[in-house]
């Protein structure tokens, strides 16, 4: 594996939604470097990604929604810590999160499970996914994602994708704290 600058040399055998984010990332003048692998469908699959992207810190992101599934969540955390349904719901006033469900995730982000990425946020036009951020993620200069497909990393800058990103796709995000695993 390899840590290139920018898109790839050629969108032959690429997904028109990872296309897209390249399109868009350059339009906004964000500087990235990507690195193409295997599909990473788990965490344990990604670590020898993350030593290519380092010095980024990597996320877990997970596609939440409420009971009624009418309210939809994007979290971002450290992959060093654990989701736990009660600390988010408290400090977002929804209770009963769960995991949505794939065709959700698939219709408001047009990713598919293993993939999921605040890049996806780029395709929710309507706002239906409310972006939720560990605070600890906003301290770091880096991070790494999925470019809304799961056979090609990015690393960017986080005051990129909190600044001009997010202002584009017309998103904010809700900063949430969480324990440490212990």
């Amino acid at each position: 594996m390899e840590l290139k600058s920018g898109r790839p040399d050629t969108n032959e055998n690429r997904m028109d939604k990872e296309i897209r984010v390249y399109d868009l990332l350059d339009s906004l003048g964000i500087l990235y470097e990507r690195v193409d692998h295997e599909a990473a469908n788990t965490m344990e699959a990604c670590i020898e990604i993350d030593k290519v992207l380092e010095p980024a810190v990597i996320c877990k992101n997970l596609f939440l929604c409420n009971a009624q599934k009418t309210k939809f969540y994007l979290l971002m955390i450290r992959e060093d810590k654990k989701f736990k349904t009660k600390e988010i719901s408290h400090q977002i006033n929804s209770s009963r999160l769960s995991f949505a469900p794939p065709e959700f995730m698939e219709q408001y982000l047009d990713i598919t499970p293993g993939s999921v990425s605040v890049m996806g946020l780029m395709n929710d036009t309507e706002n239906r996914v409310q972006l939720l951020v560990d605070e600890d993620i906003l301290k770091e200069e880096y991070f790494g994602c999925h470019p809304c497909i799961n056979t090609s990393s990015i690393r960017l800058k986080v005051a990129d994708v909190f600044g001009s990103f997010l202002e584009e796709i017309h998103h904010d995000y809700m900063v949430v704290t969480l324990g440490v695993n212990g």
